[in-house]
C-alpha cells in the first residue's frame, strides 16, 4: 500500500489517521511543492526549451549541496565528540550525494551548446562560480580560502556572514586531528602527523575505527576531485575555450582546480606504505 494512502490503523492504542491529524498535512504542504514549483523562472524571451532543465538542474545541485553541508558539519561535530562510528556513516552518505552530483552532469549534457547558446548571454553575470554553498563544503572540507570572500560579487550580507563562519570554524581535518590527539598522537606538525597515520595504517587492528574514518574523508576527497573533472569537461563541451559569464576564464579556471586535494597527507601516506 502506497505511503501516500489515507490508512487508519492502531499505535498504542490509539487510533491514527494518516494524513489528517495535525491540521490534515499533505504530501504537497509539507514539501512546500507549491512553493517550490514556481522557482523555475526563465529569463530567456521567447522561453529557450533547454532554460528549464538548466535552472532545474543548477537548483537541484543547491538541494544537494545544502544537504552535504547537513552531514559533513555533523560528521565533523561527531568527531570532536568522539563518536567515530557516526562521523564515519556519515560521510559514506555524502559520498553517496557526491556520485549523484556527478551523474547529473549526464542529464545537463543533453543539451547541445547551440541549445545552451539560446539563453546563456541572459545569465551573465551569473555564475556557478557564485554558489556560496558550494564554497562553504570547500572550507569545511579543509580547503579554506578568505580570497574567495573577497572576489565574490553580489554576496548577500547572510551570505558574507556564513562564509567568514566557515573559515572561522574547525573543518574535518581540524576535526580527524583531534581524533589522533585523543588517541595518544602527537599532532603538533607535518611530520608528526605522518608519523601518527603510518601507526594508524599498520596497526589497523588496533586503530580501526581511526583508519576506516581516515578512508572515509580520503573517498570523500576523490569523488568531489572526480565532480570537478567531470565539470570541466562538460564545460568544455557546451562552451569550449569562451569565458565563463561570471568573469572567470571559464574552463581554463576550473582547469586550474583540478590538483586540488583536501588531504594531502592521506594521499601522501599511500607512498609511505
Amino acid at each position: 500500500m502506497g505511503s501516500g494512502d489515507g490508512v487508519a490503523g492502531q499505535w498504542g492504542g490509539v487510533d491514527v489517521n494518516f494524513g489528517e491529524e495535525g491540521g490534515r498535512l499533505t504530501y504537497g504542504s509539507y514539501l512546500r511543492l507549491a512553493d517550490l514549483l514556481d522557482q523555475q523562472r526563465l529569463e530567456s524571451d521567447p522561453p529557450a526549451h533547454d532554460e528549464l532543465l538548466f535552472i532545474t538542474i543548477h537548483q537541484v545541485y543547491e538541494l544537494w549541496f545544502k544537504q552535504i553541508l547537513h552531514e559533513l558539519t555533523a560528521s565533523r561535530d561527531a568527531m570532536l565528540n568522539g563518536e567515530l562510528w557516526l562521523a564515519e556513516h556519515l560521510l559514506r552518505r555524502v559520498h553517496t550525494i557526491e556520485r549523484v552530483l556527478t551523474q547529473q552532469v549526464d542529464i545537463l549534457e543533453t543539451m547541445t551548446p547551440q541549445d545552451f547558446g539560446e539563453f546563456r548571454h541572459r545569465l551573465s553575470p551569473a555564475s556557478g562560480f557564485q554558489s556560496v554553498q558550494f564554497r562553504e563544503i570547500e572550507f569545511l572540507s579543509a580547503a579554506k580560502d578568505p580570497s574567495f570572500v573577497r572576489r565574490f560579487r553580489g554576496l548577500t550580507e547572510v551570505e558574507q556572514e556564513r562564509l567568514r563562519r566557515r573559515l572561522e570554524e574547525p573543518t574535518l581535518w581540524d576535526a580527524y586531528l583531534e581524533v589522533l590527539r585523543k588517541a595518544g598522537f602527537d599532532t603538533d606538525s607535518e611530520d608528526s602527523i605522518r608519523d601518527a597515520l603510518r601507526k594508524v595504517a599498520g596497526d589497523r587492528s588496533h586503530y580501526a575505527a581511526i583508519w576506516e574514518l581516515g578512508e572515509a574523508l580520503l573517498q570523500h576527497d576523490e569523488l568531489a576531485a572526480a565532480w570537478r573533472a567531470r565539470h570541466v569537461v562538460m564545460v568544455e563541451r557546451m562552451i569550449g575555450t569562451k569565458p565563463g559569464t561570471g568573469g572567470s576564464s571559464g574552463a581554463s579556471y576550473l582547469r586550474s582546480r583540478l590538483d586540488l586535494r583536501y588531504y594531502p597527507l592521506l594521499w601522501n601516506l599511500r607512498s609511505a606504505l
